[in-house]
């Protein structure tokens, strides 16, 4: 039971910042229709950063935290303007296609810039583990939960308590009414492509420190993503939450229990009995963002 109660305390520290990536990647598929394969990069781009602010220019933990999610939202409307504004309107093979060479791109631009060697990011919290009764965590992942659902909470606020989130919610649900009712469309699709790029940069830039960053770190991270979101369902941020959640459990108990040599691929197991008996994902809420 001491070891049951582990693993599970072991994928709520971890769950949070999966439901951070499937959260930022349903709210680009579903609002704009854009497969984003540079989503993984981005989670790369945070915790580079980190490595740079904390590591290089000795910024303060906290405040390089804050620094990098800011970086990233700005790196995710720079990507917005410069390649998916010029495609509005394209077919989806031709953006799919440009989404991929911009994720090559930024993966090498990433290893030309900080090698492929792994680095470490030194962070403020005490190696002694917070002690439970029979489990333990590290204060670094307790953090990360921490920080993890107040962001997650404050997405969910800003989706369905404010007039941007309302914009994004009326896009995902008819973007032609929405843009005859006054709402500016490219806007909207430049702040929901920054603000699943800024999600992605602070899952990145919270597990960074917690393991290690590599140029190729991303493209995991991509694949577990749109596994929350088809877990979760398109359009559903509860529902990508949960997804997230589910994933890390299924991992962390597949790990415990069978092998650690198959810990990510006991989620994509889950992914295909899912597909089979319930293709829209597990908490799919019809034509609604949030």
């Amino acid at each position: 039971m001491d070891q049951l109660l582990q693993h599970c305390l072991n994928a709520l520290m971890l769950g949070g910042t999966y439901a951070l990536l499937g959260i930022g990647l349903t709210l680009i598929f579903g609002i704009m229709k854009v497969v984003n394969f540079t989503h993984g990069e981005l989670y790369a781009f945070g915790a580079y950063m980190m490595y740079m602010l904390v590591m290089l220019t000795g910024v303060n933990f906290f405040v390089a935290l804050g620094l990098a999610i800011i970086l990233g939202v700005l790196l995710g409307a720079l990507l917005e303007f410069v390649l998916l504004s010029r495609l509005r309107g394209a077919d989806i093979d031709t953006t799919m296609l440009v989404m991929i060479g911009a994720w090559i791109a930024l993966q090498n631009a990433e290893q030309l810039a900080w090698t492929g060697v792994a680095v470490n990011i030194r962070n403020p919290f005490p190696a002694a583990p917070l002690v439970m009764g029979p489990v333990s965590v590290a204060w670094n992942r307790v953090f990360v939960f921490a920080i993890a659902l107040a962001l997650i909470f404050a997405t969910y606020r800003l989706i369905n308590h404010t007039k941007l989130g309302r914009a994004m919610r009326a896009t995902f649900q008819d973007r032609d009414t929405a843009a005859l009712m006054g709402v500016q469309i490219n806007r909207i699709h430049t702040a929901t492509f920054a603000l699943g790029s800024g999600l992605a940069a602070a899952a990145g830039a919270l597990l960074g420190p917690v393991f290690v960053a590599y140029p190729s770190m991303g493209d995991l991270a991509a694949a577990k993503a749109f596994a929350v979101v088809i877990l979760g369902g398109l359009g559903s941020i509860p529902g990508a939450t949960a997804g997230g959640f589910i994933l890390a459990f299924v991992e962390e108990l597949g790990a415990g229990y069978i092998s650690s040599g198959y810990r990510d691929a006991m989620g994509f197991v889950l992914i295909i009995v899912i597909l089979l008996f319930r293709p829209t994902g597990l908490f799919a809420r019809r034509e609604r963002i949030g």
